[in-house]
């Protein structure tokens, strides 16, 4: 398996996060991609191959276009008002107020950003930049006749919808990709989101539509970020009803313990829909010692992930997500690629 990746991530390094009350540093940082390619380097994966300028034409297909833009000039319009830091949301306009672009910094950020741990910083858009060529690049491999790739896109990319930003997460990477292959003439694209969290953003731009297939299993949001999305009961709306399967895990879930159950339902379900490539959304802040999860999966069960996927036996792409033990993020997600890569179906 082969692997796409650009050091153009690094440029985006926030300075911090708000979390319970406190400012703190942020767990999202450029060491976690580093650490996931020296781990595909150490094991020899496959080759490593630097990305195709794609622009932004394909975030556009996924995002409004005023957001796309709005991500491009925010630093230069931050700079200008408030000088160079990192730029948070000082006002999110709640379901009682108008769905309207204000022309002031602070305002337009609060408009397309959901929280306060996703902040606009002088590498942001270069970054998200690469990762939109690192995922079209990778996508194209797979198009191309590839069995698999994978895309070390950085940040994540699952909690960012067609008009909102959150999570650590600016642009859709995943969907991004998805849409490509559509566009690139593929029928039916399913996406399978294993990361801790819900794919909230991945939801919002496929939600009514049944060319993809939108599968995820993640804790419950009723305890957990993103709260307001992810629930059983989302299941599709219009042409994409019952194209939308989530399945939230309780905290602790373990292996044996509801998540293997969990895991094998989406892959039915994946197979059930027989899409002509699947698409995983690869977080592994599952973890036992994850710093933000609370789901208890071990180093070993990320290898029975691996194998489990191979099962659906359709070309695949995978895509990082999350992940902040920051020292294990590499190996466990090899772990996964390497048993997918060895796995027979």
């Amino acid at each position: 398996m082969d692997t796409v990746y650009s050091e153009g991530h690094a440029v985006h390094h926030a300075s911090g996060e708000l979390i319970s009350g406190e400012f703190k540093p942020a767990f999202e940082m450029p060491q976690r991609a580093y650490n996931v390619i020296d781990a595909v380097r150490e094991v020899g994966l496959g080759e490593i191959r630097e990305p195709e300028k794609h622009g932004s034409a394909p975030a556009t297909r996924v995002h409004t276009e005023r957001m796309v833009r709005f991500l491009e000039t925010a630093w230069d319009e931050w700079v200008a008002k408030r000088g160079e830091i990192d730029a948070f949301p000082l006002i999110w306009p709640s379901r009682s107020l108008r769905d309207i672009e204000p022309n002031d910094i602070d305002g337009k950020l609060g408009f397309y950003c959901a929280d306060a741990g996703t902040p606009i910083t002088a590498g942001t858009w270069p970054c998200v930049s690469a990762g939109v060529d690192v995922a079209v690049t990778a996508a194209d491999m797979v198009l191309n006749g590839a069995d698999s790739a994978f895309a070390a896109t950085r940040p994540p990319g699952h909690h960012a919808g067609k008009e909102i930003f959150l999570g650590y997460c600016y642009l859709n990477f995943t969907a991004i990709a998805a849409q490509h292959m559509i566009d690139a003439g593929k029928k039916k694209v399913a996406i399978l989101d294993v990361d801790y969290h819900h794919g909230n953003g991945t939801q919002d731009i496929f939600y009514d539509r049944d060319d993809v297939l939108f599968v995820s299993l993640h804790a419950d949001p009723m305890e957990v970020f993103p709260f307001f999305a992810g629930h059983a009961d989302e299941t599709g709306t219009g042409a994409g009803e019952g194209y939308n399967v989530n399945m939230p895990l309780p905290l602790g879930a373990t292996w044996e313990s509801h998540y293997a159950e969990a895991l094998d339902r989406g892959i039915e379900a994946v197979k059930d829909f027989d899409p002509d490539i699947l698409i995983v959304s690869l977080g592994v802040d599952t973890y036992e010692h994850d710093p933000i999860g609370q789901i208890c999966l071990k180093r070993e069960d990320y290898a029975r992930i691996g194998e489990a996927l191979k099962g659906i036996n359709k070309p695949t792409l995978f895509m990082l997500e999350g992940g902040y033990m920051v020292d294990h993020v590499g190996v466990n997600v090899v772990d996964v690629l390497k048993a997918f890569d060895a796995a027979t179906v």
